[in-house]
C-alpha cells in the first residue's frame, strides 16, 4: 500500500525573504559624517546588531470583528554582545494597512507615527534585551491578513538621544504562511489559497493547439486573409518610405536580422487611405510572394502599428530552417477604442526613466497609445518644477528626519536612508522632455497626473518647508504657494491613514499654486515639441471630513454662497477647469471628478454631477467593486467621457490569486490572465448572477459613444524592484491590449450559454497559444530582461499518474522527484508522470528562466 499526499498550493519561484532582507540592506543607512551615538547609549550597537522575524500567528473571529483581524508577532533578537536598552530608543516600521496601537504584552508599546508609518518603543515594564535573546512582540492586525502586502516592512532602529539618525534593521525577514490556523478564513467569505488541483482544473479551459492553428498575430486584426505562398527574405528588405516616416523606416529596418545580405524583397510604407476605416491608427499590410511588402497607414501611427504586426508574422529569431520567409496575407486593421492605455505609477516607489523606456517599448510592441504617467502623490512629487525647488528637494525624497519640513517620511519600506533609490528620486526638467521625444517617436501620448485635492502630502510638506524658509528670511512672497490652513482642525483620514494631506480651496495660494504646476508642465511638452491636450487633475479618495473646521475654506463658502463641502468641490474643480481651459487643454480625472456626492437613505452615495457634463471632462473610473459595478455606465449615460480602469479587472497591482507569498494587494479581488481577458468593455455584468444585475444600469446607445477606452494601472506600493514590474503587468497587459484593440470575441456577443462557451474555449485557446508559442518566447529573444510571470502549472493526481498543464500551452515543463526545485537540465513533461517522490514541476521560457514551481507528493 502506498501513501500519497498532495501538498497545497505551489511555491514561488522567487524566495521573498531574501530579496526583501537584500532591500533592506541596500537601504541601511551610513553613519552621517561626524555623528557619534551619545555616550549613554553606546553600549549597544544598534540595528544593525538586531535581527527581526515577522510571523503571522493566526485569524480571529468574533462578534466584533466578524470579518475577523490578525493575531502577529515580530521576533525581536539581539545579536550584539551588550544588552539592548531597557528605553531611549525606538523602531520605525510601515504597515500598509495598520495595526492595533497600544501597550502591547511584551512591554513595548506600539504607536502610529503618521500614515502608515508606525514605530515601537518600550514602554514603563520593559527590563531590556540580554545578548543573545529573544522577544515575542505579539500585536494585531484589524483586518484578515491574507497577503504579505500587508506584513510590515522597512524596519530601522532610532535612539532618542540621537534622533536624526536612522539604521535600517536588514536581517529582517517575512516567515512563511502555511499553517492551517494562519490560512483560516472563518466565515469572512475570503477566498482561499489555490491548490495545484485548482490551477490543473482552469488550465483545462484551454487546448494545446498545433503551430499552424495558432493565431499569428495580437492584439486580433480586424481582417485577416491568409494567402497560399510565402515570400522568401533572401536579404533584407529594401524600404521605401517618405521622409516623414523616418521613424517608421528605423523601426523597419530593426526587424530584420542583421546577418541578413542586401537585396531583399522591397517594404514600402506609406501614408494614405485604408479602405473603411476612419480610424487615424488604421493600416492595410499585404504580403505577396512576388510582390513584397506594403504598409499603409491612415497616418504614421498606423504605419507604425502595420510594423509590429509585420513582426509578429516574422519567424521567430532563430527559427530552424536555412530560408527565413513571410506568409501571403492581407490584413485590414483598426483599434476598437481610440485611448488604450497603460498607467505607471512612479510616486509610491520611484523608478527611472530607463524602466519607463522599457515600457513604452513595450506598450508600443502592443499597439498601446498612451502613458497615464502618476507623477505626485502623497509619498513624493517626481518631477521638477522650476520656481519650486522644494517640491523635489523635500517632496522627492523619503527618509528618517526627528525634524519638520527636512524630507517626506519613510513609505513603503523605503527606510531610513534618503538615498533609498526607492522612496527618493524624481525626473528632471531633462528627464522629462527626454520621455516625451522617446514616447512620441512610438505614437504613444504621455497623460501627466497631477493628484489633488487629496493625495497632495508630499505638495503641502514641501510648500510649507517653502512658507517657513522664506518667513524666516522675510520675504513677503512666502506665503504665495503655501497649501495649508494653520488652523484647520477638520477631523478625517484617508485610505493611506494621513489626516495632513489635503489641498485647501480656501486659499488664493492653492490655485496659484495650481496655475504654475500647469504652466511649467505645459512648458516642459512646448520645450520637447510634444502636444499636451491635458492633464490628469487626481480627483480621487478625497476624505469624509475634510475642509469642514478649516476657517479659510469656510470664510471661501460664505463668500460664494455654497452649502456644503461637496459644493466646495464644485468650486475647487471649476476653477482648476478654468485654469485648464485658458491654456487650452481639457480637464481629466479620477471618477470622482464627474461624481457629486450626496446621500442615499443615510449613506453615502456618488451620482454624476449634473454641473461639468458639458465641459468636456474625461473622467478614469477604477470602482467596479460591490454597489459600484454600474458607476462607469451611469457616469457615461450621463455624457461624461469616460477610460474604463476597472479594479477587479485590469489594476495590474493586484495579486494574482490568493496564495500570501504571491506578491500584489487585494483590496479589489485577486486577478488572473484569464480575468482581464474575459472583461466586456460594454457589459461587466453579461456573466454574473441575475440577482447581482438588479437595479443596476446598462450602457445605453449614447453612453456607448463616451466610452473612450480601456487602461491597465499599477499602483507600485509593493513594487520596489522594476523585475516586479515586469511580474505584476506581464502576461496581462497583453489581455489588456487584446481588449482595447479587438472587437469583441464572438463568445462575448453569444446569447446562448452553451454557444457562448464553445466559441469562448476557441478563442481563448488561441490567444493563449499565441502568447506562449510567439509572443512570450519573441519577446524572450528580443528583448532580454523582461521578467514576466511564469504560472505554476497545474497538477492532478489521477490514479498512478499525475496529469500535467500550464495556463500558456507550449511552454516547456520540466520535473523533478527528489524535492529538488527542477532546472533548465531536467526532465521535461512529455506527458503524464507515472514517477513517485517530492514532485516539483515548473515552466521555462526561451532564455532557461524558471517560473514558479508546483509540488506533489506521491509515496
Amino acid at each position: 500500500m502506498t501513501k500519497q499526499t498532495m501538498i497545497v498550493g505551489w511555491t514561488l519561484g522567487l524566495v521573498l525573504a531574501a530579496p526583501l532582507a537584500a532591500l533592506q540592506a541596500q537601504a541601511a543607512a551610513a553613519p552621517q559624517a561626524g555623528t557619534t551615538v551619545p555616550a549613554a547609549v553606546s553600549g549597544f550597537a544598534g540595528g544593525d546588531k538586531l535581527a527581526l522575524r515577522w510571523e503571522l500567528q493566526r485569524t480571529l473571529f468574533s462578534a466584533q470583528a466578524p470579518g475577523g483581524r490578525t493575531q502577529a508577532r515580530l521576533i525581536l533578537s539581539n545579536k550584539d554582545s551588550r544588552p539592548l536598552p531597557a528605553r531611549g530608543w525606538a523602531i520605525y516600521v510601515n504597515f500598509m494597512d495598520g495595526a492595533e496601537t497600544g501597550a502591547l504584552p511584551s512591554g513595548l508599546v506600539l504607536e502610529q507615527a503618521a500614515g502608515n508609518l508606525f514605530r515601537l518603543r518600550p514602554g514603563p515594564g520593559f527590563a531590556g534585551l540580554a545578548p543573545g535573546q529573544s522577544l515575542d512582540v505579539v500585536y494585531y492586525h484589524p483586518n484578515l491578513v491574507e497577503k504579505l502586502a500587508r506584513a510590515p516592512i522597512g524596519p530601522y532602529f532610532v535612539y532618542d538621544a540621537d534622533p536624526e539618525r536612522g539604521v535600517a534593521i536588514a536581517d529582517f525577514q517575512w516567515l512563511p504562511i502555511t499553517r492551517p490556523e494562519q490560512l483560516d478564513k472563518g466565515s469572512s467569505g475570503a477566498i482561499a489559497p489555490v491548490t495545484p488541483a485548482d490551477t490543473y482544473r482552469r488550465n483545462q479551459r484551454a487546448d494545446l493547439l498545433p503551430a499552424a492553428q495558432v493565431p499569428p498575430v495580437l492584439p486580433t486584426p480586424l481582417q485577416l486573409e491568409k494567402g497560399s505562398g510565402m515570400l522568401a527574405l533572401t536579404g533584407r528588405p529594401r524600404v521605401e518610405a517618405a521622409g516623414a516616416l523616418s521613424a517608421e523606416v528605423k523601426l523597419a529596418n530593426a526587424l530584420f536580422p542583421a546577418g541578413l545580405p542586401e537585396g531583399g524583397p522591397r517594404l514600402r510604407l506609406a501614408v494614405g487611405s485604408v479602405p473603411g476605416q476612419r480610424s487615424p491608427e488604421a493600416y492595410s499590410l499585404n504580403i505577396r510572394a512576388a510582390g513584397g511588402i506594403d504598409i499603409v497607414g491612415n497616418s504614421a501611427a498606423g504605419v507604425a502599428y502595420g510594423l509590429q504586426t509585420l513582426r509578429d508574422l516574422m519567424p521567430l529569431p532563430g527559427a530552424k530552417g536555412a530560408q527565413l520567409a513571410l506568409p501571403e496575407v492581407s490584413i485590414v486593421d483598426a483599434p476598437r477604442f481610440g485611448y488604450r492605455g497603460f498607467q505607471l505609477d512612479v510616486v509610491r516607489n520611484f523608478h527611472r526613466k530607463e524602466t519607463v523606456f522599457k515600457w513604452l517599448d513595450l506598450m508600443a510592441r502592443l499597439k498601446l497609445n498612451t502613458l497615464h504617467f502618476h507623477l505626485t502623490d502623497d509619498e513624493g512629487w517626481r518631477l521638477e518644477i522650476a520656481g519650486l525647488p522644494e517640491l523635489t528637494s523635500i517632496g522627492a525624497v523619503r527618509g528618517h528626519s526627528a525634524k519638520a519640513g527636512v524630507r517626506l517620511q519613510p513609505a513603503y519600506g523605503s527606510g531610513p536612508d534618503p538615498k533609498d533609490p526607492g522612496g527618493s528620486g524624481y525626473f528632471s526638467r531633462a528627464d522629462y522632455i527626454e520621455i516625451l521625444r522617446y514616447a512620441q517617436a512610438r505614437h504613444i501620448d504621455v497623460i501627466p497626473e497631477i493628484e489633488m485635492p487629496g493625495h497632495a502630502r508630499a505638495a503641502l510638506q514641501a510648500m510649507e518647508a517653502r512658507y517657513r524658509r522664506l518667513k524666516a528670511a522675510g520675504s513677503p512672497d512666502a506665503a504665495k504657494y503655501l497649501l495649508s490652513d494653520f488652523e484647520d482642525r477638520s477631523v478625517y483620514k484617508s485610505p493611506q491613514m494621513y489626516n495632513d494631506h489635503v489641498l485647501n480651496p480656501g486659499l488664493d495660494a492653492t490655485f496659484t499654486f495650481i496655475e504654475h504646476v500647469v504652466d511649467q508642465v505645459a512648458a516642459m511638452h512646448r520645450d520637447a515639441g510634444v502636444p499636451l491636450h491635458t492633464i490628469h487633475m487626481g480627483g480621487d479618495e478625497l476624505p469624509n471630513g475634510a475642509w469642514e473646521r478649516s476657517p479659510a475654506s469656510l470664510a471661501r463658502m460664505k463668500k460664494e454662497g455654497l452649502a456644503s463641502t461637496a459644493d466646495l468641490w464644485d468650486y475647487f474643480y471649476d476653477r482648476v477647469d478654468g485654469i485648464l481651459r485658458k491654456r487650452g487643454l481639457s480637464t481629466s480625472g479620477w471618477e470622482e471628478l464627474a461624481a457629486r456626492k450626496t446621500t442615499l437613505a443615510g449613506r453615502n452615495k456618488l451620482i454624476p454631477n449634473p454641473r461639468f457634463t458639458q465641459r468636456g471632462f474625461t473622467a478614469w473610473v477604477w470602482n467596479n467593486t460591490e454597489g459600484a459595478e454600474d458607476f462607469a455606465y451611469r457616469l457615461a449615460n450621463g455624457g461624461y467621457d469616460i477610460v474604463l480602469a476597472p479594479v477587479t479587472k485590469m489594476y495590474m497591482d493586484m495579486a494574482y490569486n490568493a496564495d500570501p507569498q504571491e506578491p500584489g494587494v487585494n483590496w479589489g479581488g485577486y486577478i488572473e490572465l484569464d480575468t482581464v481577458y474575459d472583461f466586456i468593455p460594454f457589459d461587466y455584468l453579461k456573466e454574473a448572477e441575475p440577482a447581482l444585475r438588479i437595479g443596476k444600469d446598462g450602457l445605453t446607445e449614447y453612453g456607448k459613444g463616451h466610452i473612450k477606452g480601456l487602461e491597465a494601472t499599477l499602483f507600485t506600493e509593493t513594487v520596489r524592484d522594476p523585475a516586479r514590474i515586469d511580474y505584476l503587468v506581464m502576461p496581462r497587459l497583453a489581455a489588456v491590449a487584446e481588449r482595447a484593440w479587438a472587437q469583441d470575441p464572438a463568445w462575448a456577443r453569444e446569447t446562448d450559454p452553451a454557444r457562448a462557451a464553445a466559441l469562448h474555449r476557441t478563442a481563448w485557446s488561441g490567444f493563449v497559444n499565441a502568447l506562449g508559442q510567439r509572443v512570450l518566447p519573441r519577446l524572450d529573444l528580443e528583448q532580454s530582461g523582461l521578467a514576466y510571470r511564469i504560472a505554476p502549472p497545474g497538477l492532478l493526481l489521477d490514479g498512478d499518474r499525475v496529469l500535467v498543464n500550464h495556463v500558456l500551452p507550449g511552454l516547456v515543463l520540466r520535473y523533478t522527484t527528489d524535492g529538488s526545485d527542477p532546472t533548465s537540465a531536467s526532465r521535461i513533461v512529455d506527458g503524464p508522470i507515472g514517477a513517485r517522490g517530492d514532485i516539483r514541476v515548473a515552466a521555462f521560457d526561451r532564455n532557461g528562466r524558471r517560473g514558479l514551481v508546483a509540488r506533489l507528493e506521491r509515496r
